[in-house]
């Protein structure tokens, strides 16, 4: 069993949240909760669904009630980046907020993290906004799926905040060719301007490929529900051209895009390891400490699957 809560529920208890529209499917309060619990933190961490059209006046309800951070997920990381006071240089980079600290200032004028203060000693609280999912995009398709990113070809499947910052962290570690497919296609050629603009080396394209890819990453919410159809056009593109796929949604945890995948032949994986990695570093911002990785991994695990 993962690691259980240090004491009860008490008036000195500090808070974290994820947001998101929906929510009830998130495996982060297991994982979250395991690692606080392992760091011996009084600490607990919620999840609330929040319209988009509210998450001003959420982030707002957090920091007057003195959360330690927030995690943001669909469809809230692009539209964080106008509702947090500051951004981090990674937020910046890549354009979306997953991770909010809340910070105090000392009557000194330092700023510092709200975990490490006594939340009364704060003169004034302001949220700063980082983005941990670009990291955890590349290094969960190098560990779950073996690939090799310098050089890859890859269809990128949406170009919202998730798919968007997926193709443009691909293109920065050296993907040679990505191919943007958008239910929205001025959305889609936004992202590719991008691109071409920072990442001149990299061919990137709307639509379909006609030859066979390496990868194809699904960055959309089509997956989530049993009822929803496939992220991927099999007409115009057939599965076995990828070589690997790669479906960030991790509950279910074999979408059928990924179930059509392994049929076809192709290795695949689910974002299970992108929810760990984005995760345990929020953990380390929120904290200052190293994220108990090995621990996290097996909550989420029994969370998602049933067992280890």
């Amino acid at each position: 069993m993962h690691q259980e809560p240090t004491s009860a529920i008490n008036a000195s208890t500090r808070y974290c949240a994820v947001y998101g529209w929906p929510i009830r499917h998130s495996a982060s309060p297991a994982m979250q909760n395991a690692g606080l619990a392992s760091l011996g933190l009084d600490w607990r961490y919620l999840a609330f669904e929040v319209h988009p059209d509210l998450l001003g006046e959420a982030l707002a309800g957090a920091r007057a009630m003195k959360f330690i951070g927030l995690n943001l997920t669909v469809p809230h990381k692009l539209l964080a980046v106008n509702r947090v006071d500051l951004l981090d240089d990674s937020a910046r980079l890549w354009g979306a907020v997953n991770t909010v600290r809340f910070e105090g200032r000392l009557p000194s004028g330092a700023w510092r993290p709200l975990g490490e203060l006594d939340p009364s000693a704060a003169l004034e609280i302001r949220s700063q906004g980082f983005n941990t999912d670009a990291e955890a995009i590349t290094r969960s398709l190098e560990e779950d799926l073996g690939l090799r990113l310098e050089g890859l070809a890859a269809v990128v499947l949406g170009a919202g905040g998730a798919g968007r910052v997926a193709a443009l962290k691909l293109a920065a570690e050296g993907a040679s060719r990505l191919w943007l497919v958008n239910r929205t296609a001025e959305k889609a050629a936004t992202v590719a301007r991008e691109i071409n603009h920072l990442y001149p080396s990299v061919k990137t394209q709307l639509g379909y490929p006609a030859e066979a890819v390496d990868l194809i990453l699904n960055a959309t919410s089509l997956g989530l529900k049993a009822s929803d159809a496939l992220p991927l056009d099999e007409a115009v593109f057939p599965l076995p051209r990828a070589r690997t796929v790669y479906d960030m949604i991790y509950r279910p945890a074999e979408t059928p895009l990924l179930a059509k995948a392994r049929q076809a032949g192709c290795q695949a994986a689910n974002g299970l390891g992108m929810l760990l990695y984005q995760g345990a570093r929020a953990l380390e911002i929120w904290t200052g400490r190293p994220a108990p990785i090995d621990i996290m991994r097996k909550a989420l695990k029994e969370n998602v699957y049933g067992h280890v």
